[in-house]
């Protein structure tokens, strides 16, 4: 289990959880190689959004409080409108 990033961080990729997360797992579609450091800036981009590694994430939610947009969930706390974003969160690192 992991926690996933969900619609209301869509245009919004608003970076406070990255500075928070212990094992660099939020990385963003600007470049993926590095530990987040390339969401580092990023400003807000129509239709881009970030994402958590969920075989990288420790579960220890220190991301969750920092989100302005209420935007990530334990993945089974998620809300059912968007539970389609584990599957976006999973297939971003493939």
């Amino acid at each position: 289990m992991a926690f996933v990033i969900a619609e209301p961080c869509v245009s919004t990729c608003d970076t406070a959880c990255v500075a928070v997360c212990p094992v660099d797992c939020i990385h963003g579609p600007i470049n993926t190689e590095g530990s987040g450091e390339e969401v580092e800036g990023m400003e807000s981009v129509a239709g881009m959004q970030l994402y958590i590694h969920p075989e990288e994430c420790i579960d220890c939610g220190a991301c969750e409080p920092e989100c302005p947009v209420d935007a990530i969930y334990d993945e089974d706390e998620l809300p059912d409108e968007w539970v389609k974003y584990i599957e976006i969160n999973k297939e971003f690192f493939e």
